[in-house]
């Protein structure tokens, strides 16, 4: 998969993390309220293909997703927002 680099008019979050990644890359989410909406948001991100491990803090309105392959961060905002959640900048 070619390297795409970010677009201007992404976010400043989203302009730091390629639109395709590998490996491990932390995001800032929004709509984490408890434990009961992180768990929701992992199990959403968990059924992308290539994820290898989710890891979250709700407090801090974070999470950690580990690939084992190139993953469009476009389809992790797309689960996340269907969940109900939202990628910040």
């Amino acid at each position: 998969m070619a390297y795409q680099p970010p677009r201007e008019s992404d976010p400043p979050m989203m302009r730091d993390t390629p639109r395709t990644f590998v490996g491990t890359t932390s995001f800032r989410v929004g709509g984490m309220t408890g434990q009961d909406s992180a768990d929701a948001m992992a199990a959403v991100i968990a059924g992308l293909p290539g994820i290898a491990g989710v890891s979250f803090d709700p407090g801090a309105g974070s999470v950690v997703i580990t690939t084992d392959r190139p993953l469009e961060r476009g389809d992790v905002a797309a689960a996340l927002e269907g969940a109900g959640l939202t990628l910040h900048d």
